[in-house]
């Protein structure tokens, strides 16, 4: 293994895979920082392009568009509020509060260094261990999925503070709206009111644009914030390596925890980071901060969102199965260049899986560098004056919300949750909760059904992880509520 590794280090290293390394991670982050364009489709916009290349060169500029674009959501999620992946929402509790407390150099400056060095241990994970963690995740149960999903939806409670039952709301609300649409099991319609346009549901990235970036414009205007940010406003300028080291612990437990969840099909970036993040602000000596600009906040959603980058490739390399949509879309990449993912590829082209580990490894680390470079260019954002920047925003939301379908209908809704986010706003109602239940609401009902299908409703119990997590889920939401009820009986 190590010195196919090597081998594939020395491929690499190469002029022209270094450029397609280079240039993927720059096309990513801007994928990435733009709101409507996720890392699955930043990757297929791409694909078209290498078709004159060799299968090599090919995946090696693809992986890199993937791991950019995995960091690039976390630059306008810290900067201007508005998240450019649904996993960056995380990032954008702590980040942007930092911002508005004239941290953004820090705060962008502990989210690159985060997800570079989480991406390499991710990626070290994805070598050595790829095949007994692909054992695993196959032998995952539907129940097991609904058990996650719970898990990843309790997280409000801990992640709300003192508005544990607004959050709660919050959340309530976002599972309703994921019920709008087709019925994931049946096939019928459900609340589309005989609108053919809602039969696919309302989309999640225009909800995104939004609940976040067009809501904080309307907010902004609504308090007319129209002074620019001084750039002495942005000081206590980069952080040192004595604040990386201080993060250590919180850039490792995230980063395994992303790997880990990132193994599993289809439970992706945003579910580990939100169970990364309630993580971390549970083990943390200071929770109260969290929410409020906290930097270990930022480094735990940041290093589990690339984490699970190098797990979302266990299942594909190892057994030919995606385990996110960019990871579904590189299968198509793969297949338009006559390779068959699988355990047969390791065996039939090892220089090429090697090859790819490698430039996975380079590829975080071009990601490091051209991340602290650009870095300084990026804060600059946060100077520009705010009646220019709210219509820049503006205008990306709604080339962003047009993007993804390349429907007026979709900018319409998103001029909707922009509404509905701005309200939510005024009454102080949290805007994460919302996406965490249309995020995991789909995962938590189509695998509920599956398993009663399957197994029946005794399922959640005699499967032994399935019932564990399911106590730890019901355990990690009641605990903090019920710790704040009795604060306020004794105060």
């Amino acid at each position: 293994m190590l010195e196919l590794l090597l081998s594939g280090i020395g491929t690499v290293m190469a002029p022209v895979p270094l450029l397609a390394i280079v240039a993927g991670i720059l096309l990513g982050v801007m994928v990435g920082a733009m709101p409507g364009l996720s890392p699955s489709m930043g990757v297929a916009l791409l694909v078209p392009f290498t078709y004159g290349m060799s299968p090599m060169i090919a995946l090696i500029l693809l992986v890199a568009i993937y791991i950019g674009a995995s960091y690039g959501g976390s630059i306008t999620a810290i900067t201007i509020n508005a998240p450019g992946t649904p996993s960056a929402v995380v990032t954008a509790m702590d980040g942007y509060r930092m911002t508005c407390q004239g941290r953004a150099a820090r705060a962008l400056g502990i989210s690159v260094v985060v997800s570079a060095v989480a991406g390499v241990l991710g990626t070290l994970v994805l070598i050595f261990l790829s095949v007994p963690l692909a054992a695993i995740a196959v032998g995952f149960h539907p129940a097991e999925y609904f058990a996650m999903a719970l898990f990843g939806l309790a997280t409000i409670a801990s992640l709300a503070g003192a508005n544990w039952m607004k959050a709660f709301l919050a959340a309530v609300l976002g599972l309703l709206i994921n019920t709008i649409g087709t019925d994931p099991i049946s096939g019928a319609d459900r609340f589309t009111f005989n609108v053919t346009r809602l039969s696919d549901g309302f989309a999640l990235i225009p909800a995104l644009i939004g609940l976040f970036a067009l809501s904080e414009v309307f907010s902004s205007i609504e308090e007319r914030k129209f002074k620019a940010t001084s750039p002495a406003a942005l000081g206590g300028g980069w952080p040192r390596l004595v604040d990386y080291w201080r993060l250590k612990m919180v850039t490792l437990r995230s980063a395994i925890i992303g790997t880990i969840i990132g193994v599993f099909p289809g439970a992706g970036a945003t579910i580990a980071s939100f169970i990364s993040y309630d993580l971390a602000r549970r083990l943390s000596r200071e929770p109260e901060r969290y929410g409020q600009g906290s930097e270990e906040g930022v480094a735990a959603a940041e290093g589990a969102n690339s984490g699970s980058v190098g797990g979302a490739m266990v299942p594909l390399l190892t057994l030919g199965i995606p385990g996110s949509a960019t990871t579904a879309v590189l299968i198509g990449a793969m297949m338009i260049h006559k390779l068959t993912p699988g355990p047969q590829l390791f065996l039939s082209s090892p220089e090429l899986i090697y090859g790819i580990f490698a430039a996975m490894l380079v590829g975080n680390l071009a990601l490091l560098v051209i991340g602290l470079a650009g870095g300084r260019l990026w804060v600059q954002v946060t100077l520009v004056p705010k009646k220019v920047l709210f219509t820049m925003v503006s205008m990306m939301a709604v080339i962003g919300a047009y993007a993804v379908r390349n429907s007026m209908f979709d900018v319409l809704c998103c001029l909707g949750f922009g509404i509905l986010g701005w309200v939510l706003r005024r009454y102080d109602y949290p805007l994460a909760p919302v996406i965490l239940g249309m995020v995991l609401g789909s995962i938590a009902e189509t695998n509920f059904r599956r398993a009663i299908m399957m197994d029946g409703g005794s399922v959640f119990f005699s499967r032994p992880l399935a019932a564990i997590m399911l106590v730890l889920a019901v355990l990690s939401f009641l605990l903090p509520v019920l710790s704040r009820l009795r604060g306020a009986r004794v105060a």
